[in-house]
């Protein structure tokens, strides 16, 4: 409160509490003239670290594409060695019905995989 008195017996603030309306043009010059140098520095002067965030490589589609690619060799060779197995286990002449079943299975998601499904 003793700030708001002090500040009363000033000569400026007398003349602002008095001349609201001259208070008003000029703020709202000053603020106009601020906004046209701020348009004038971004469109003359841009900023030249506008723009350049990189996006995490989590996001970026051909990251993305590698791993999925990579992924699908992996599977692809797993089904290929659990084939040769499988293989071996017919050439001994051992197979059971529950392999055959594996066997189309392992072929079908095979397939899927390198047709891209």
């Amino acid at each position: 409160m003793e700030n708001l008195l002090k500040l009363k017996d000033r000569k400026w603030f007398s003349w602002l509490v008095n001349n609201p309306k001259k208070v008003y043009v000029y703020s709202m010059i000053f603020l106009s003239v601020s906004y046209v140098g701020s348009l004038i520095q971004g469109i003359f002067f841009p900023s030249e670290t506008n723009f350049k965030i990189k996006p995490p490589d989590l996001y970026n589609k051909s990251q993305v594409q590698q791993n999925t690619a990579v992924h699908h060799e992996k599977e692809m060779e797993k089904i290929v060695n659990e084939l040769k197995v499988l293989k071996v286990k017919r050439d001994q002449k051992a197979l059971q019905k529950k392999d055959s079943l594996r066997i189309e299975y392992l072929f079908n998601q095979y397939e899927e995989i390198k047709n891209g499904h």
